[in-house]
């Protein structure tokens, strides 16, 4: 990502947290839900306002094959 894309993802990455706390989310969700952002925008390498469905699948199933060879 460059420099606006990254700023656009911290931006967004707050913006959840703060939407989580106001909705009365647990602090152990708040934690699952933002290391789940994280992993997932860091492996794509985008921001997540520019993840597509097709993202997301790729992600999960190559999640998936991963731990299930583990």
């Amino acid at each position: 990502m460059n420099k606006a894309q990254q700023h656009r993802s911290y931006y967004l990455y707050e913006q959840h947290l703060t939407q989580l706390t106001l909705q009365g989310k647990r602090p152990a969700t708040i934690d699952a839900d933002s290391r789940a952002l994280r992993r997932i925008t860091h492996q794509m390498d985008k921001s997540p306002d520019t993840l597509t469905t097709e993202d997301l699948k790729w992600y999960f199933t190559h999640t998936f094959k991963i731990q299930s060879y583990n």
